[in-house]
């Protein structure tokens, strides 16, 4: 095992370079001077050159670069031209509402993925086996932010039930401890607020994690139909064990495996469709930052941002790597 994570940490080391490197260069051969491109006619010639200066822009590009790599694997991401605030200000006010999205939506995601898609295996080529792959291509195929507009008409304004945006009602935001309302609402407690701040997650994470949740139902049903046909099971049933202990135990565990590493990949995918679902719902996360700086057009902003990003989904997919390879015996630590 502790072979196999160095292993996992030396390619690592060039990947981050990679990333780090085609996030800098394609900012840098958009069009336009970043100052220029966010400022306009707003400030004058004497300000822009002072802001080139104090970001480093007047430099040559390698050692913009250097500087660059260097800041960011130090923990400096820059600071927004915009609002001249250090990125990571913006990182450590903002993550804890993107996080606290992505792992309810990840919830989300498995229930509904295990579920339809275990289900779709048991009865297969019955009604209910062709409803589970059609409502997995739908919820794969359909757009986040039109999703999410459908259960606002729904859920808000039809029947009342959920408010349309935001992270929490005023004056109940919880005494922050972590960040992620729900658990300091738990850790303090309060009731009231928790009670808001599930209302509140309800839909965007609800709707994010349907969409990722069509993937898992069809990778779900593959693997499952693959373990009920394998020979340890066809020995459960033939012990006379209940198809119930038979489909639970034996089968869906032995499906589940494959499902760890893909899920590790959908979280990904589940960043990313945080920045539409953040802007569809108001959600105050990295992500409606992201968009506000992308709006504003913050260069140095946006590429801290995407930084960010990056060497966060590099420090997770290692994670499932990982723990993959504890969980699964058929990968090798050599």
């Amino acid at each position: 095992m502790r072979r196999y994570l160095l292993t996992r940490l030396a390619l690592t080391a060039p990947l981050l370079l990679l990333l780090l490197t085609a996030t800098f260069v394609l900012l840098r051969v958009a069009p336009g001077d970043p100052v220029t491109a966010t400022l306009g006619d707003r400030a004058s010639g004497e300000r822009v050159t002072e802001l080139r200066h104090t970001l480093g822009l007047d430099e040559p590009l390698w050692r913009q670069y250097g500087a660059y790599v260097g800041g960011a694997l130090h923990g400096d991401f820059g600071r927004a031209i915009t609002t001249g605030t250090p990125v990571w200000t913006t990182i450590r006010q903002k993550f804890p509402a993107t996080l606290e999205l992505t792992i309810a939506a990840l919830l989300v995601a498995v229930a509904v993925g295990i579920g339809v898609g275990a289900a779709s295996a048991r009865y297969r080529d019955t009604p209910l086996d062709v409803a589970g792959r059609v409502l997995g291509i739908v919820l794969y195929a359909a757009p986040i932010f039109w999703l999410g507009i459908l259960a606002q008409l729904l859920f808000s304004i039809h029947f009342h039930w959920l408010p349309t945006g935001g992270r929490t009602a005023a004056f109940f935001e919880p005494r922050h401890i972590t960040g992620l309302f729900t658990v300091d609402s738990v850790l303090t407690g309060n009731g009231a607020a928790l009670w808001q701040a599930l209302r509140h997650l309800a839909l965007p994470a609800v709707t994010l994690g349907l969409v990722i949740g069509g993937v898992l139902v069809r990778l779900v049903r593959v693997n499952m139909l693959q373990a009920l046909r394998s020979d340890h099971v066809e020995a459960a049933r033939a012990r006379g064990l209940p198809e119930r202990a038979v489909v639970l135990r034996h089968a869906l565990r032995s499906a589940l495996v494959p499902v760890v590493a893909v899920v590790g990949l959908q979280f990904a995918l589940l960043l990313s469709g945080a920045v539409l679902t953040e802007t569809t719902f108001n959600w105050p996360g990295l992500g409606l930052s992201l968009f506000h700086f992308l709006g504003d057009r913050d260069y140095t902003a946006v590429q801290g941002l995407v930084t960010f990003y990056a060497l966060f989904v590099v420090a997770v997919s290692l994670l499932i790597d990982v723990v993959s390879a504890w969980v699964d015996p058929r990968i090798r630590y050599s």
